[in-house]
């Protein structure tokens, strides 16, 4: 192969930079990155992207080999723009910062101590990457795929190369030294020294003509000032989980981002990163520590955030009408709920729910206190309800999640760990699932196998929506305002439906009272619904998709975009509504005082009303609350205590009065063994009676059961008839 002729190169790359054009609609030419060289010229504009399928229609060798070499190709396009640049300004910059008086001194003096027959250009002293004040990005062609972590070897080094990956770490933005400026203190002449690796050996003595002469030896003083600086942040990616091979554990890769390309991505983005895969090279006694080993970077020419699944990026454009329409059409609401894993049969309002949560209520903020606005759901139900499925649809489906377990996640890893920075030495925050999924969700799956002292951290998050933290000389607090979707299994594995709901459960009422929705899902046999959802499953077993339903779903992308423009509404609750709103509550408290099995009522529920009618109305894109969302809100609140009570009743309807009064009898005899330190099963008369009768049975049955379970030998009752002793 022929050794290439660099220069040859560069006056291609310049030329394709002054040619290149676009026609636009009138059939006019558009000079595409003409107009971005004026706009650098004047100082409007400071990154130059060049995009590679522009370069690929003039001339697709060029791309070949800016792909294979991009590292060099940079420098070449970047030397071509510093001299075109001149013949593009068109007026003088006003605003001049420093760096612009500085360079303009530097020519000046140089004109004025140097020999009027030297003609030599006055920048070549200088070098470039001082006097520049524009940076260049290559983008790469639409042609090239998306590579996994693990696939970037040794053959990709120096090569320009798409990585897609979660950002694990993302440092401070610091600056940089790209060039480091000294002065003599004999000669006062100004050094120079560009700077390619992380590390360098400072100059000391004064390299200039007048130094060496007269043997005067000047030392060099670094001058921060004279030097430049760039923009500099480092950040690590991993692979995402669905690219990891089996038994391996998902690898990460460093990005160095430079001048614009910092502060793009957060912690727990989903990006693709192109950039030039280069080794890192280490110098002096770094090189000696490390041995034989080297490591490598990618360095950041583009960074775009995409979607977890598809590899689209993330759509910010508004819906079409025609999408629009298709959406808002009757029975939107019913449709939407649908289309939340239509692979999964049933569970109607519980979809609904998880599509309210998605859209989340409206956030409030009176004078410094804070009302949250996301929407908080445990699912509760029996092994086999497809909780978990739900629970890995919604994770998909939400922009920003994250996916975590009961027992396989500490307290530390939801809210923030302490770490060292390896770079810097510092003790560092590290966010964990619950910062990473900061306006989003997230699944907290097996919910009721975390240990007590982990699950105690989830109570800040849910409602005040930031994590406080002092540990390790940092006192901060975290913004975490994310909706927590948990799914738990009932204290017995299954629901019994001899014991209270308290007892099934066992969670804390402290937690319970901070989910706006409890579904408790219930696995009863019933033989019609069992025949559908049976030839529901087989159907999906066969052909890898939902049945023909009387709707299509609609697919995932329109649901994402759909949602995030229902986001920016914020519906307002009217006058009317208020009293409304406020006697249903009233009344629910009653209710919960009255009947003794229900779940905790607090003021908390009141707000929960509130935020799911808020929610349901941004969901129609309509900027009032109306009576409907509020009658919805409050029948989801309903149904997701349903399940239960149905099952509840017809439990204690199968039971005889007679045997409701033995089992509080024997719990009284129990507790009183507890109580007196085992005073055998002795029930004074009087408290059995006050207890049987609190709970709603006639004084009539009592006397029935009292002489019915006498025969039978199970207690007996002495002669004043005032205590009644177990057998």
């Amino acid at each position: 192969m022929a050794p290439k002729d660099y220069s040859a190169e560069k006056e291609k790359c310049k030329r394709f930079l002054q040619e290149f054009y676009n026609e636009d609609d009138s059939g006019k030419k558009v000079f595409k990155y003409g107009a971005q060289l004026v706009a650098l010229a004047h100082r409007e504009q400071v990154a130059l992207h060049v995009d590679l399928d522009d370069v690929a229609t003039e001339d697709p060798e060029l791309v070949e080999s800016i792909s294979e070499n991009a590292k060099r190709y940079t420098g070449l396009f970047a030397d071509a723009i510093h001299e075109l640049l001149p013949e593009y300004r068109e007026r003088d910059i006003v605003a001049k910062d420093s760096l612009d008086v500085y360079i303009e001194h530097r020519l000046m003096m140089e004109q004025r101590g140097r020999d009027p027959a030297d003609t030599r250009d006055s920048r070549n002293q200088y070098p470039a990457e001082l006097m520049r004040r524009f940076e260049l990005y290559i983008k790469p062609p639409s042609t090239s795929k998306p590579k996994v972590v693990r696939d970037v070897r040794a053959d990709s080094i120096g090569q320009l190369v798409t990585v897609r990956g979660i950002v694990t770490r993302a440092t401070e933005v610091k600056p940089m030294m790209a060039v480091a400026t000294y002065t003599c203190d004999q000669c006062g002449a100004e050094t120079y020294q560009p700077i390619q690796s992380p590390s360098f050996m400072p100059l000391i003595m004064c390299p200039s003509q007048e130094c060496v002469t007269n043997k005067s030896g000047g030392r060099l003083y670094l001058q921060t000032r004279g030097s430049k600086f760039v923009k500099f942040q480092e950040l690590r990616i991993q692979e995402h989980s669905d690219q990891v091979p089996v038994g391996n554990i998902p690898r990460s890769m460093t990005v160095y981002a430079r001048g614009e390309n910092t502060r793009l991505a957060q912690p727990g983005d989903h990006v693709a990163i192109a950039g030039v895969f280069l080794p890192l090279l280490r110098t002096g006694f770094k090189q000696a520590v490390q041995g034989l080993l080297s490591e490598t970077y990618l360095e950041a020419h583009s960074i775009t955030l995409v979607n977890k699944t598809e590899d689209d990026e993330l759509a910010g454009e508004e819906l079409s009408e025609e999408e629009q329409r298709r959406i808002t059409e009757e029975g939107f609401y019913e449709k939407l709920a649908g289309s939340i894993a239509p692979e999964i049969y049933g569970h109607e309002d519980v979809k609904k729910a998880l599509l309210l949560l998605l859209v989340g209520g409206v956030q409030q903020a009176p004078k410094g206190m804070k009302i949250r606005g996301t929407i908080n759901i445990c699912l509760m139900g029996d092994p086999g309800v497809a909780k978990s499925q739900l629970l890995s649809y919604l994770d998909r489906l939400a922009p920003r999640s994250q996916y975590t377990t009961g027992r396989g996640s500490s307290g530390v890893g939801l809210t923030a760990a302490v770490m060292r920075d390896p770079l810097t030495g510092e003790m560092t925050l590290e966010g964990g699932a619950l910062v990473l999924a900061d306006q989003g969700v997230c699944c907290i799956d097996e919910f009721d196998k975390m240990a007590d002292a982990d699950r105690t951290a989830i109570h800040e998050v849910m409602e005040q929506q930031t994590i406080s933290i002092a540990k390790a000389g940092i006192m901060t607090s975290l913004n975490a305002r994310c909706s927590i979707l948990a799914a738990a299994n009932p204290a017995y594995g299954r629901y019994n439906p001899r014991k209270s709901i308290e007892q099934n459960i066992q969670l804390p009422a402290a937690l319970l009272s901070r989910f706006d929705l409890l579904w408790l899902i219930q696995d009863k046999p019933d033989a019609d619904a069992d025949l559908r959802l049976a030839q529901h499953i087989t159907y999906v077993h066969q052909h890898c998709r939902q049945p023909p339903t009387h709707f299509t779903p609609i697919d995932m992308k329109l649901m994402r975009r759909y949602i995030s423009v229902c986001k920016k509404q914020q519906p307002v609750v009217p006058e009317a509504l208020a009293d409304y709103i406020t006697a249903a509550y009233v009344e629910m408290r009653k209710e919960a005082r009255v009947s003794k099995d229900t779940t905790f009522t607090s003021a908390r529920t009141l707000l929960s009303i509130l935020r799911l009618s808020t929610a349901l109305a941004r969901l129609r894109m309509v900027d009032t609350v109306e009576k409907e969302d509020v009658n919805e809100a409050m029948r989801l609140m309903e149904m997701s205590k349903d399940s239960l009570q149905a099952d509840k009743s017809s439990a204690s309807r199968a039971q005889r009065p007679a045997d409701v009064i033995f089992s509080l009898l024997r719990e009284l005899a129990t507790e009183g063994v507890a109580g007196r330190g085992g005073a055998g099963g002795v029930v004074r008369m009087a408290d059995a009676e006050q207890r049987c009768v609190s709970r709603g049975f006639t004084p009539a049955q009592f006397q029935e059961a009292l002489e019915e379970y006498e025969e039978l030998n199970v207690w007996q009752i002495n002669q004043a008839r005032s205590r009644i002793t177990f057998v």
